[in-house]
C-alpha cells in the first residue's frame, strides 16, 4: 500500500470495464429476486384475493430491510464487508429457493398458511437487501463513480429484465392449463439460478479484479478495516501497523458527522423513494382501473416503470446532462411530489395512454435522480467516510420505500377496504 499514487489513481488500471459488467450483474441481483415476487403480482393476486399481496408483501419486507440496516449503519465500521455482502447474496438465493419450494409444496393453493409463508420470505428478502444494498454501495462509493452507476443500472435492470420475463413467461403459458403457476415458477427457477450466480461473481471474481484491488488498497491506507477480507480474497495482505504510529492520517467523520453535513442528500433519497413506493407498484396493480389491456396492463404499467427507471440512470453517464447541484436536486424532487394529483386525476378521467406516460416519466425521474445523488455525495471525503456516507444514504433510500410503501394504502380510502 506504501506506493499507492496520493494525488489519485494511475492514468491506466486494468479492469475498469470488466468491474463495471460485474457491478452491473451484481445490482441485478440486489433486487432480482424481490422484483420477481413483485413482478407476478398477477399469480399472487390470483391466489390471495383478499390480502392485497402487492402492497402487504412490500409492507412487510420494509422493515426487515430498513431496521436491518439500520443496525449495519451503525456498525458499519467495524464490519467485514465481504462476509457481510455474500451472507446477503446467499439469502437472496435461499429465500428464492423456498419461494419455489413452497409453491410446489402447497401445490399452487392459496390461503392464508400460504400467504403467511410467502410473507415471511418476503422479510427474509428485506434482511438481504439490507446487507447486500448498503454493503455494495458503501464499498463502491470509495471507487470511481461509473461503478456505482453500473451497480445502480444494475439494481434497475433487475426490475427491467424480470418484467419482460414476466411478460415472456406469461405469454408462452397463457393458453395451456394451470398456465398462470407454471409462469411464475418459471420465473423463479431463473431468479434462483441468477442469484447463485451473484454468489459466485461477488466470491470468486469481483476482488480480483485490478482496479478493485487498486481503491480497496487505497481505503485500507486510509484507515478502513472493512475491506482487508476483501483485499485478501484479492491476494493483497494489509497491515495498519504503520499508519498507528501517525492516527491522525485514521482519523475520520463520525456518522453523526456525516450526516450533518450531508442532511439535504439524505432527505433527497427519502423524499425520491416516498413518492415512488407511493405509486408503484401497489396502485398500479390495484387502482388504475379497466382498460383495454385487460389483465396485461398492470404489467404492463410495471414493464415501463422498469425500462424508464433502467434508461434514467444511464443519463448522468453524460456529464453536460448530470445535475450536481445541491440546491437543484432539492428543487426537483421536491416538484416532483405534483405526479400525486396526476396520477390521482389520470386513474379517474384519462385513458391508458397517457397512464403509461406518466409511469414512464415517474421510472425515468427516479433512476435519475438516484444516481445524480449517490454519485455526488462522496466526493471529497476518504475511503472509510464515503463507506459511511454510502450506508447512510441507503438507510435513508430505504426509509424512503418504507414510507412511500405505507402511504400507498391511502389510495384505498373510500373503496371498503
Amino acid at each position: 500500500m506504501d506506493n499507492l499514487d496520493k494525488n489519485g489513481p494511475p492514468a491506466r488500471i486494468e479492469g475498469k470495464y470488466g468491474a463495471m459488467v460485474v457491478c452491473w450483474l451484481l445490482g441485478n441481483g440486489c433486487l432480482f429476486s424481490w422484483n420477481s415476487m413483485l413482478t407476478i403480482e398477477d399469480y399472487y393476486g390470483y391466489l390471495f384475493p383478499d390480502y392485497h399481496p402487492s402492497r402487504v408483501l412490500t409492507l412487510v419486507y420494509q422493515p426487515f430491510a430498513l431496521g436491518t440496516l439500520g443496525i449495519l449503519a451503525y456498525h458499519e465500521a467495524k464490519l467485514n464487508t465481504r462476509r457481510r455482502n455474500l451472507f446477503g447474496y446467499i439469502l437472496f438465493f435461499l429465500s428464492s429457493v423456498l419461494v419455489l419450494v413452497l409453491d410446489l409444496a402447497t401445490s399452487g393453493k392459496g390461503g392464508l398458511g400460504s400467504f403467511i409463508g410467502i410473507c415471511a420470505i418476503s422479510g427474509a428478502f428485506g434482511v438481504a437487501d439490507a446487507h447486500v444494498q448498503g454493503g455494495m454501495v458503501g464499498d463502491l462509493s470509495f471507487m470511481l463513480p461509473e461503478l456505482i452507476q453500473s451497480f445502480l443500472a444494475g439494481l434497475a435492470a433487475s426490475g427491467a429484465l424480470t418484467s419482460a420475463l414476466r411478460l415472456i413467461t406469461k405469454a408462452a403459458f397463457e393458453n395451456s392449463k394451470d398456465g398462470l403457476r407454471k409462469g411464475a415458477i418459471l420465473f423463479f427457477v431463473i431468479s434462483a439460478i441468477f442469484e447463485l450466480l451473484c454468489v459466485l461473481l461477488y466470491a470468486f471474481a469481483f476482488p480480483k479484479i485490478p482496479i478493485v484491488k487498486y481503491y480497496r488498497s487505497k481505503a485500507a491506507s486510509e484507515g478502513s478495516k472493512t475491506v482487508s477480507a476483501d483485499l485478501a480474497a484479492g491476494g493483497i495482505r494489509t497491515s495498519l501497523e504503520a499508519d498507528e504510529e501517525n492516527p491522525k492520517k485514521l482519523e475520520r467523520l463520525s456518522n453523526k458527522e456525516l450526516l450533518c453535513q450531508n442532511i439535504d442528500y439524505a432527505l433527497d433519497m427519502f423524499l425520491i423513494y416516498t413518492l415512488t413506493l407511493s405509486i408503484f407498484p401497489g396502485f398500479l396493480s390495484e387502482d388504475t382501473g379497466t382498460h383495454s389491456l385487460g389483465a396485461w396492463y398492470a404489467l404492463v404499467l410495471i414493464a415501463m416503470y422498469n425500462g424508464w427507471d433502467l434508461i434514467g440512470r444511464y443519463i448522468p453517464l453524460f456529464k453536460f446532462l448530470k445535475l450536481e447541484s445541491r440546491k437543484g436536486l432539492m428543487i426537483v424532487i421536491l416538484s416532483r411530489f405534483l405526479l400525486v394529483p396526476a396520477f390521482y386525476f389520470t386513474a379517474q378521467y384519462g385513458d391508458q395512454g397517457w397512464m403509461i406516460m406518466l409511469t414512464s416519466f415517474l421510472g425515468l425521474t427516479n433512476g435519475y435522480l438516484t444516481v445524480c445523488v449517490l454519485t455526488s455525495a462522496p466526493k471529497g471525503y476518504k475511503g472509510p467516510e464515503q463507506n459511511a456516507l454510502g450506508n447512510l444514504l441507503v438507510f435513508f433510500l430505504l426509509g424512503g420505500i418504507f414510507a412511500g410503501a405505507t402511504l400507498d394504502w391511502l389510495w384505498l380510502i373510500g373503496k371498503g377496504w
